[in-house]
C-alpha cells in the first residue's frame, strides 16, 4: 500500500513493505524502516492517527498551491481538461487566482464547493 501524508506542511511518501504480527516495514521517501512492537508498543497509534490516503498514486490530482477560498468552479465531474485548462478561482489575500490544469484527463471527483476554504495541498480536483 502507497500514500501519501502530511506532517507540519510536508508531505511525505509512505509505502508499507510488510505487516506481520510483531514486525511492521515501512518505506518513507525511499528510506526504509522496521518496527518490532515489543519495543515500539505506540506504533499502531501513531498509524491509526495518521491521515491516508492522502493521494491515491493511480490518480491525477489538483491540489491548492497556497490557502484560500474557492469562489468559482469552471468544470464538472466528468468533464475532460485538457493540460492549462482553468478549472477553479482561488480567493487569497484579496486576489483571484487562476488554477489551472497541469495535465489532461477526465475529471472523476471534485472535493470542493465554491466559498470552501482550503489550505495549500488541499486536494480540489481528482482525475483519472
Amino acid at each position: 500500500m502507497k500514500f501519501e501524508i502530511k506532517i507540519k506542511d510536508k508531505y511525505y511518501t509512505v509505502e508499507i513493505l510488510e505487516g506481520k504480527e510483531k514486525r511492521v516495514k515501512i518505506k518513507v521517501d525511499n528510506e526504509e524502516f522496521s518496527f518490532n512492537q515489543k519495543r515500539n508498543k505506540e506504533l499502531k497509534f501513531v498509524l491509526a492517527k495518521t491521515s491516508f490516503p492522502k493521494r491515491n498514486f493511480s490518480e491525477k490530482n489538483i491540489v491548492a498551491p497556497i490557502a484560500g477560498v474557492v469562489s468559482r468552479i469552471f468544470v464538472n465531474e466528468g468533464d475532460f481538461i485538457n493540460k492549462g485548462k482553468k478549472v477553479l478561482l482561488l480567493s487569497a489575500m484579496k486576489m483571484e487566482n487562476e488554477i489551472v490544469s497541469d495535465f489532461a484527463g477526465r475529471v472523476k471527483k471534485i472535493l470542493v464547493v465554491p466559498r470552501q476554504k482550503v489550505k495549500g495541498g488541499d486536494i480540489l480536483i481528482m482525475a483519472e
